[in-house]
C-alpha cells in the first residue's frame, strides 16, 4: 500500500535521514563559508546547494536515471567532470591552508585574507551540488525506489519526496552555517588551527572527487 504514490514512506524518511547526516561535499563547503564568511554568506552557499539539488531533482524526473544507464559514455563524462571539480576545489582548500599556515601575523592587521573557494558562494555552491556524489547517487539509485511507477499522478509522489529530503536539509545546513559562525572567532584567533581544518577540508573534496570518479550505477 502507497502514500500518494509512495512506497514505504518512513523507511524513505529514515533513510533520506540518515543520508543527509553523512558528510559530504555540500555540507563542508557551507560549513566552510559560514566559518570564514558568517551567517549570510553561509546562506548563499546553502541557497546555491538548494538550486542545486532542485536541478538534480528535475533531472531525475526527467527521467535522467534511465538516460545515464542507457548510455555508459555520457555517465563517464558526467562523473569524471564532476570529479576534477571536486579535486580542483580540494586542491585550492589545501594550497590557501599552506598559505595560511606559512604566513606571518602583522601587528594591528586586519584579516582579509578569504579563500578564494568562499568568494563567490553561491555559484560555487550551486556547481559542487550539481558534482555532489552523494546526491547524485542517491537521486539516481535510493531516491526513485519509492515511486510507485503504477501510480496516475506520478508528480505526486515525486513532490512528497523531494520535499521531505529538501526540508531535511534545510534544517541540517541552517545547524552547519550557525556552527560555523559560532567557530570562526575562534579560527581567527588561532590562524594554524583554521589552516589545519582547511587542509582537511580539501582532503575530504579530493576523496569525494576520487568516489565519484570510481562511482557506477548499478
Amino acid at each position: 500500500m502507497s502514500f500518494y504514490g509512495v512506497t514505504d514512506l518512513w523507511t524513505y524518511v529514515l533513510g533520506a535521514f540518515g543520508i543527509i547526516l553523512l558528510p559530504g561535499p555540500n555540507s563542508l563547503y557551507v560549513l566552510s563559508v559560514a566559518t570564514a564568511r558568517g551567517v549570510r554568506a553561509g546562506y548563499q552557499g546553502a541557497f546555491g546547494v538548494f538550486v542545486g539539488d532542485t536541478i538534480l531533482l528535475l533531472l531525475t524526473a526527467l527521467g535522467a536515471a534511465s538516460l545515464l544507464r542507457s548510455n555508459p559514455s555520457l555517465f563517464l563524462v558526467v562523473k569524471y567532470l564532476g570529479a576534477a571539480y571536486l579535486a580542483w576545489v580540494g586542491i585550492n582548500l589545501i594550497w590557501s591552508a599552506i598559505r595560511q599556515w606559512n604566513s606571518k601575523p602583522v601587528a594591528g592587521a586586519v584579516e582579509a585574507d578569504v579563500p578564494a573557494n568562499v568568494q563567490q558562494p553561491f555559484k560555487r555552491a550551486l556547481v559542487i551540488s550539481l558534482m555532489n556524489p552523494k546526491a547524485i547517487l542517491f537521486l539516481l539509485s535510493f531516491f526513485v525506489q519509492f515511486i510507485d511507477p503504477a501510480y496516475q499522478t506520478p508528480a505526486v509522489p515525486f513532490l512528497i519526496l523531494s520535499a521531505i529530503i529538501m526540508v531535511f536539509s534545510a534544517l541540517y545546513l541552517s545547524a552547519l552555517i550557525f556552527l560555523g559562525a559560532r567557530l570562526a572567532t575562534a579560527f581567527r584567533a588561532r590562524k594554524r588551527l583554521s589552516a589545519s581544518l582547511s587542509s582537511g577540508v580539501g582532503g575530504l573534496f579530493l576523496w569525494f572527487g576520487t568516489k565519484l570518479a570510481t562511482a557506477s550505477l548499478s
